[in-house]
């Protein structure tokens, strides 16, 4: 054991000083790293937190993560070395038991996992304590089977492999759920999800949103906001539908393997801007009508980035987005998953004024602060138990 100091910042101006043992090896385990998106925000803090552990993943991207990221000890798999392996790992989701399981992670007393796929199933040692931040059970063979491999969302090849391996991968997803020691849900929805599928309790502590980052500028240069993955379970092309009809201006900010098919069905009025830098994002917020947010996510960091630039989100009413969005406070609901539903939301929010103040207010609730004074806590909590 190594008894250290730490410094951690509480507000503006009050600094305290925690004590605290923790082991000297520990490990964080994180799915992929390949770019910077809501569970890429959660392993940058655990980053800051634990700077001397080594960074476990499928592969990695050199460049494509925070510095904060990209400096850690990064150690991949296999499948970094596979054709394509780097850009085109989705393909190799057969291989991810295989991959993660040999990972070697017999040297760490503490192992913290940031998992929506295979991260979670790393192996530990003997009498190591595994806390599992989990963003969701894995998407693909669960509750978004068909959002990823059904009729029209994949070719015939890929849907034919999926179909084989998709039995297999429940068992050991669940199986493998009984290595961790102790599970965190990034929402009320993924806890429920925690429960269901894995039979295992899990404390909630919801991602950060660096509130900092943003400013309410007051202005609203017309144009309607997504930014997202272009992945299949997000929907975006129900936002891509709708305001083909609506005729107005709608900017898409992301990318994935969805962008050439959005486009092809995509109208002259909307915008394809690709991935951002921080102070091109914030402009995107800044200048627009409200955030379009059309996909059943497990949270939802995006809704409360805008919010935490004075702007409304129309969102689907399903999952996380009913813990961030509060109806007719910060934005609005469309019940119905589609682009008839979400035209009509964007008619009804015409009519609606948002207090900027508010909307901001809401978001603070959400802060990184707040997240990182919980994840430090927790694991204090649960090390000493440990331990003891």
């Amino acid at each position: 054991m190594e008894a250290r100091f730490r410094i951690s910042y509480l507000g503006h101006s009050l600094y305290i000083l925690v004590y605290m043992i923790i082991p000297k090896n520990i490990a964080l385990v994180h799915d992929w790293l390949t770019g910077m998106r809501g569970g890429e925000k959660v392993l940058e803090v655990l980053c800051e937190i634990f700077p001397e552990a080594e960074l476990f993943t499928l592969v990695h991207r050199k460049g494509s993560l925070s510095p904060a990221i990209e400096r850690m000890r990064i150690k991949t798999s296999f499948i970094q070395r596979l054709p394509f392996g780097k850009l085109r790992y989705q393909y190799y989701l057969p291989l991810y038991p295989a991959a993660i399981g040999m990972l070697n992670l017999k040297k760490f007393d503490l192992v913290i996992s940031s998992s929506h796929a295979a991260a979670k199933a790393v192996r530990k040692a003997a009498g190591a304590l595994h806390i599992c931040y989990c963003h969701t059970p894995m998407r693909y063979i669960w509750d978004q089977y068909d959002e990823y491999f059904g009729p029209g969302r994949s070719s015939l090849a890929t849907r034919l492999a999926a179909r084989m391996s998709a039995s297999s991968l429940r068992r050991w997803d669940v199986r493998t759920a009984l290595g961790v020691d102790h599970f965190i849900a990034n929402s009320q929805n993924v806890r429920e999800r925690i429960g269901r599928i894995y039979k295992r309790e899990a404390e909630i502590i919801y991602p950060p949103v660096e509130c900092d980052r943003f400013q309410v500028a007051g202005k609203d240069e017309g144009y309607y906001l997504v930014v997202s993955a272009l992945v299949p379970y997000k929907r975006i092309d129900i936002a891509v539908e709708a305001f083909k009809r609506l005729g107005r201006t709608l900017v898409v900010v992301g990318s994935g393997p969805e962008e050439r098919r959005l486009k092809e069905g995509a109208s002259g009025n909307i915008e394809f801007r690709g991935w951002l830098s921080d102070p091109e994002l914030r402009k995107c917020y800044e200048g627009c009508r409200a955030l379009v947010f059309p996909g059943e996510e497990d949270f939802g960091i995006v809704p409360l980035e805008a919010m935490a630039s004075g702007k409304s989100v129309i969102a689907y009413g399903r999952g996380g987005a009913l813990e961030t969005v509060v109806e007719g406070r910060t934005g609005i609901f469309f019940n119905e998953q589609s682009a008839e539903g979400l035209e009509q939301a964007v008619r009804k929010l015409d009519t609606m004024n948002f207090d900027p103040d508010v909307l901001r207010m809401h978001a603070m609730r959400f802060d990184r602060r707040k997240f990182r004074i919980a994840i430090e806590d927790y694991v204090i909590k649960r090390w000493r138990e440990h331990s003891s």
